[in-house]
């Protein structure tokens, strides 16, 4: 028998309700959710919105579990503040470590907005380095790029390696493994410019979430997959350190909150 639609919005209504109905079976019979909105027609690969098991590093009111410049580094209204001026500047790029661990394989989630001058970033699988540095809070390793802006390639979400001497290790967008040191091969297209634009919030809170498994590494954006990376056996770093950066140069601001994590 074939329904019949008294208005657009009544079909509307039905094709919504038929679709939650279809995947809260599929939810049943153990088939990922996020699995059947992208087979079902939505492009975008989403991150898990299952938040149970995550532990938070953050407690929304001091910088307990935290090393970091205390002359640029605070709470304020809830959230980390990190701020350099002309007369409080950074002595090269500084970061806020958790002392919490060295997690291997994992999932992180947090949000950050930032000034548009300048840069931040979300270190992970990363080391502390106590020689040859302008100041005591420097490390090295993956870094998860954090910016204010909406143009490709300068824009939040891709991989750079902090002090490993490979630059620019995957660039939002791609589905890449590692070839060498710095170079990959791109087999897939995840997201346009035009896509990012829209998907990225100029001025305002984005949400983060990195999954670390093994030597792939994926960065969701406010909820859509934005970069898919595997790197070599040789080169992979497979644990270390989470941290937030400062970068050194023109002054700038960045905070953070709502900063949670899960051990696979």
């Amino acid at each position: 028998m074939t329904a019949a639609f008294h208005s657009p919005s009544s079909r509307q209504t039905f094709i919504q309700r038929t679709l939650a109905s279809f995947l809260t079976t599929l939810s049943l019979l153990g088939i990922s959710v996020a699995w059947a909105e992208s087979t079902l027609g939505d492009d975008a690969v989403k991150a898990d919105s299952k938040t149970e098991k995550l532990k938070s590093l953050f407690d929304g009111k001091t910088l307990d579990g935290w090393d970091g410049d205390p002359k640029l580094w605070s709470v304020v209204d809830g959230v980390i503040h990190g701020q350099t001026t002309k007369e409080n500047p950074a002595k090269g790029n500084t970061f806020l470590i958790w002392k919490g661990g060295e997690p291997k394989d994992f999932e992180l989630r947090l949000s950050f907005r930032c000034s548009r001058e300048n840069n931040s970033g979300i270190q992970y699988r990363s080391e502390r380095v106590k020689e040859g540095v302008k100041n005591e809070w420097v490390v090295k390793g993956y870094q998860h790029e954090i910016r204010n802006n909406d143009e490709f390639p300068n824009v939040a979400g891709f991989i750079y390696g902090e002090r490993l001497g490979r630059g620019r290790i995957c660039l939002v967008g791609e589905k890449a493994t590692a070839t060498g040191p710095k170079k990959r091969n791109i087999t897939e297209k995840l997201i346009t410019q035009e896509e990012f634009k829209k998907l990225v919030k100029l001025d305002d809170w984005n949400d983060v979430v990195i999954v670390a498994k093994g030597r792939n590494i994926k960065h969701y954006f406010n909820g859509k997959l934005i970069l898919d990376f595997t790197d070599t056996e040789k080169d992979a770093r497979l644990g270390g350190v989470i941290a937030l950066q400062l970068h050194g140069g023109v002054p700038m601001w960045a905070e953070f909150k709502d900063i949670k994590m899960k051990e696979l």
